[in-house]
């Protein structure tokens, strides 16, 4: 406990209010906290898409330039871990539970319930549900998570400096970077990492939830749900306390494994040549439509702007809340790699992967839809993954799959939480100390299910959104301070260079 900083009690502060407030006055908590959340996505949804697709041009921009052949690290280092291992732990920490509990949903949703701009039900409905779920979850979500993790770790493998998100500052804040406002930055970093990943257990938590309830026929409430993280939680720290290399390695497969098990299950049983001609035509207009997707805001339509509020904007504030989370793990395990080696396996190798399972998962709900075989549309958000296996030979032991999937998920995201937790508020510790992974644990867990008291999947989505705008503020100046880092760095390379020659 003496490597403790500030950071730790002032951040574990903020939150423990923040609990007893939402336990004390759970409905003018959750009140309060949806005023706060349309007052930011009425007011600073332009903001929002600016400053996302500014990290996607940044990230673009290091592929291109003479900065990519930089590495992340000495010139001698060698990644620690080889490319199947690293993709999938970066497919773990980054997507995990999200991408299961939206893969169906999503899409469905966008077809059925609520069409961005098409008439709901349409065929153009249905090309519009997939163009808008890769534009959710494809290179401006990784943008985000690659900005963050390539400052991190081009300033601790190649500088030296603290695993900190106020280290990566230096360049623009100097020597404050050390002192209270870079204390401030970390405190920032810290709730919003507690947030981000909260709310997103409370994702899988209710998720879980429905697919018992879909299976078991077990209520769908806050009760059991309560118990889902209780029970996982315990998992979680188990995993958290046999340490990175072991129990994160060893998960990060683990959930591999029964993620493409459910994929392949569905794309040979599900409806394949029509989900392949949907992902191929999708990628095709994702990639036409991708910069008016990426600046559209809808000043004179409301129907349409409550939309982009709900969902684009929903979407770019969970990424920033996971984002120091994401980016801090993502940094631990690129070691020795190049800039451009990294950004094009953050920014492009897990979008793929994106677009392909929600072809399938998404692509088989609408085929069911479409031909009257289920109602998909119809079930609650947490079950369309069940109800969608439901309708295919094995249907419950995929669910069953499902489930463990998703509890893997959900203890690999909580033990990757409680390790980064554990080491912003350390000062950049490596090897964070057991008992305060457990209190960023127990952290986690009393979080996700606070927000699921005072107002279930609304106020997760409440809390993501008000904590991610001041760390998007954060990860503007990451980008600055990491590319005049560049600059300078380039400068010394090219004099060195010139020298030798001479």
């Amino acid at each position: 406990m003496k490597k403790l900083t500030i950071v730790f009690w002032v951040a574990l502060a903020i939150l423990l209010v923040f609990v007893v407030l939402g336990v004390a006055i759970p409905e003018a908590f959750e009140a309060r906290s949806g005023a706060l959340r349309g007052l930011i996505s009425d007011n600073l949804g332009w903001y929002y898409l600016l400053a996302v697709t500014g990290f996607v041009l940044v990230c673009a921009f290091i592929i291109v330039s003479p900065y990519g052949k930089i590495k992340l690290g000495k010139p001698d280092d060698k990644p620690d871990y080889n490319y199947l291992t690293w993709f999938a732990m970066l497919f773990s920490a980054g997507m995990g539970i999200g991408l299961v509990f939206w893969g169906a949903a999503e899409p469905i949703s966008h077809f059925m319930v609520d069409a961005p701009t098409a008439e709901t039900g349409s065929d153009s409905a249905i090309l519009e549900s997939m163009r808008y779920s890769f534009f959710h979850w494809g290179v401006h979500a990784w943008g985000i998570y690659t900005v963050v993790a390539m400052a991190l770790a081009y300033f601790k493998f190649r500088k030296n400096a603290p695993g900190l998100i106020s280290a990566t500052l230096e360049p623009v804040m100097g020597k404050y970077s050390r002192g209270p406002a870079g204390h401030t930055v970390d405190i920032i970093a810290v709730t919003a990492t507690v947030v981000g990943v909260a709310g997103t257990l409370g994702f899988g938590a209710v998720q879980i939830n429905g697919g018992l309830a879909f299976l078991l026929g077990i209520d769908t409430n806050f009760t059991a749900q309560f118990l889902i993280i209780i029970a996982v939680t315990v998992l979680f720290m188990i995993s958290a306390y046999t340490g990175l290399n072991r129990g994160i390695k060893i998960l990060s497969n683990v959930n591999m494994i029964l993620a493409f098990t459910l994929f392949f299950f569905l794309f040979i049983f599900g409806p394949t040549l029509f989900n392949l001609n949907l992902f191929t035509n999708t990628i095709g207009t994702y990639i036409q439509q991708l910069p008016s997707m990426s600046f559209r805001i809808s000043p004179f339509d409301e129907d349409e702007r409550a939309w982009i509020d709900g969902w684009t904007i929903f979407y770019w504030a969970w990424w920033i809340s996971w984002a120091p989370f994401v980016g801090s793990f993502i940094a631990r395990v690129s070691k020795g790699r190049t800039l451009r080696e990294f950004v094009l396996g953050v920014l492009l190798v897990p979008s793929v992967v994106g677009f392909l399972w929600f072809s399938i998962f998404g692509g088989s709900a609408i085929f069911l839809e479409t031909n009257g075989v289920a109602a998909i549309s119809e079930l609650a958000t947490e079950e369309a993954l069940f109800g969608v296996l439901d309708n295919y030979p094995l249907g419950a032991v995929m669910s069953v799959i499902a489930i463990t999937l998703i509890a893997t998920f959900f203890i690999t995201s909580a033990d990757s939480g409680t390790f980064i937790l554990g080491m912003q508020t350390t000062n950049g510790s490596l090897t964070p100390p057991k008992s305060v992974k457990l209190v960023w644990g127990l952290m986690l867990s009393i979080t996700a299910s606070i927000l699921l008291f005072t107002g279930g999947l609304q106020a997760l989505e409440n809390a993501m959104i008000i904590a991610a705008l001041p760390f998007s503020i954060i990860m503007i100046l990451m980008a600055f301070s990491l590319i005049k880092a560049l600059q300078i760095e380039r400068k010394a390379l090219d004099a060195e260079a010139a020298k030798r020659r001479q």
